[in-house]
């Protein structure tokens, strides 16, 4: 601690001696406890039942195998039966993986480049690469996680033999019951010191399939597995549903559906119903409780003394179906990061500017899910085809020149529409013609790769100049009142 000195006094003025010093106090030095509080953490009465299932159990504890088995169950069963279950992991699929990635090398050897991405893009359509990449899309939602074991594949018709074996979660999973457990084993996956996957087991058969019992495995390297799912916690290593969240929702829907339908159906079982406002025992004509009386139709007819004629209503809760329907909607897509319109496949309450902002927010989601799959999927996929084929003649180069060629790459995928080309159009050249973009990053937003379009580009002017037809074409300028824009007008007149 620093010695103490009084305010205002310097250094080398000494004390008074005679003075006599202060008698002070003797406090008994006493720790104190400062304890924050947080309502969220409070325990009472009312939100006793509300916090009741919160647990400290680790990421592989909360996920334990029977756990994950049941929810992928029922996700399974949901996206089965539910309409909008199956309409939601489709699109997510279409959207995420399209018409497939695309790859485009980066080495400064464009020879080296072309010849790579053809044979690529060859060998993927022979083992049906983007089917395999929406299927593993779909099984992620639903099951939380998909395996690819990277085998060999000779009746394969391709230069390189290397197979995209897709395998579902069911079959990774620890070896039989009677079998002692595995220190460092997650559900299937061992795993080393540092936590990364060592070997993954297996089984040859899925667990579902009939007679599957005491079923042999294998232990499968993990450079020979792909194992794709979303980290939520830190030391994760096996995958929960993405619909998971939304499962009590889609019960909730369908329940819902049900009563309406239910509400409607006994309204319509009843023609028509006699009550009376007069007191009992009353002056009101007797009849018999619960008796049917058959109405013809455009009959007129006269009622009992007393009694009226009313009908019953198919009256629906506090709220419309419509209603019900839209708001449970969004809030089962927001766990997937799906905007309204998309998730029910309605934009009818959009306008242009809220429909545009919705699609901002989906499509970085998508880019990001895209990287992911980049990373986790198609580069180990990429690593194994190249060493695949720098087995043959034809790439024995690629061996040689490795350190030289200093290989990267980029994937791209299928861009996403404009609702607007032509103002997209004349976005793309203003940022063209003042520097603030390039023809590889316009190309890329396309999903296209941009030496490939203008090699196609040059031949076609090309042919154009051949045959004598004009290379650039004139548009008539449009007016102002042409290019009114859509969105204010829908604003206007909402």
């Amino acid at each position: 601690m620093w010695p103490f000195r009084p305010r205002n006094v310097p250094r080398n003025v000494p004390r008074n001696p005679r003075k006599t010093p202060r008698s002070r106090p003797a406090f008994s030095s006493v720790p104190v406890t400062l304890r924050a509080r947080y309502d969220a953490a409070q325990t009472t009465a009312e939100n006793a039942r509300h916090w009741a299932m919160a647990d400290a159990l680790s990421a592989n504890s909360a996920a334990a195998p029977d756990v994950r088995k049941r929810l992928r169950e029922r996700a399974r069963y949901e996206v089965a039966n539910n309409s909008y279950a199956k309409g939601i992991v489709l699109t997510l699929a279409n959207d995420c993986i399209g018409t497939g990635p695309r790859l485009q090398l980066l080495t400064d050897d464009n020879n080296v480049n072309r010849e790579v991405e053809t044979a690529f893009a060859e060998w993927s359509r022979a083992v049906r690469l983007a089917e395999k990449l929406r299927t593993m899309r779909m099984a992620k939602c639903t099951d939380g996680e998909v395996f690819a074991v990277l085998t060999t594949n000779p009746t394969l018709d391709a230069l390189i033999q290397l197979d995209v074996h897709l395998v579902e979660a069911d079959r990774v999973t620890s070896p039989v019951l009677s079998m002692l457990p595995v220190q460092n084993d997650i559900d299937g996956i061992l795993i080393d010191a540092f936590g990364l996957p060592r070997l993954y087991t297996v089984l040859r058969q899925h667990p579902g399939d009939i007679g599957a019992w005491n079923t042999p495995y294998d232990q499968v390297p993990a450079d020979a597995v792909v194992h794709w799912f979303r980290t939520d916690r830190p030391c994760q290593h096996r995958g929960i549903p993405e619909l998971t969240p939304a499962l009590p929702l889609f019960a909730q829907l369908r329940r819902y559906t049900l009563a309406v339908i239910a509400a409607a159906e006994t309204a319509a079982d009843f023609a028509a119903v006699l009550f009376t406002d007069a007191p009992a025992n009353g002056e009101a004509q007797a009849l018999e409780p619960m008796d049917v009386v058959e109405l013809e139709k455009r009959m007129a007819t006269v009622l009992p003394d007393g009694w009226r004629l009313g009908q019953i209503e198919a009256q629906q809760p506090t709220t419309s179906y419509a209603e019900f329907k839209r708001e449970i909607l969004n809030e089962i897509a927001r766990c997937l990061n799906l905007p309204f319109n998309i998730a029910a496949g309605n934009s009818s309450g959009y306008n242009y500017a809220s429909g545009r902002l919705d699609h901002q927010t989906y499509y970085k989601s998508i880019r990001v899910e895209q990287s992911h799959l980049g990373e986790a999927v198609l580069d180990p996929i990429l690593w194994s085809w190249l060493e695949e084929a720098m087995l043959t003649p034809e790439f024995a180069f690629l061996r040689a020149r490795w350190r030289e060629l200093n290989l990267r790459w980029q994937w791209f995928f299928d861009g996403t529409e404009h609702v607007d080309p032509a103002k997209e159009a004349n976005a793309q050249a203003t940022r063209l013609t003042s520097n603030t973009t390039t023809l590889a990053a316009e190309y890329a937003r396309q999903g296209k790769d941009w030496e490939v379009e203008l090699r196609q580009r040059a031949k076609e002017l090309a042919l154009m100049q051949e045959l004598g037809l004009p290379a650039t074409f004139t548009q008539s300028p449009s007016t102002n009142e042409e290019e009114i824009d859509t969105d204010v007008e829908q604003e206007q007149a909402a």
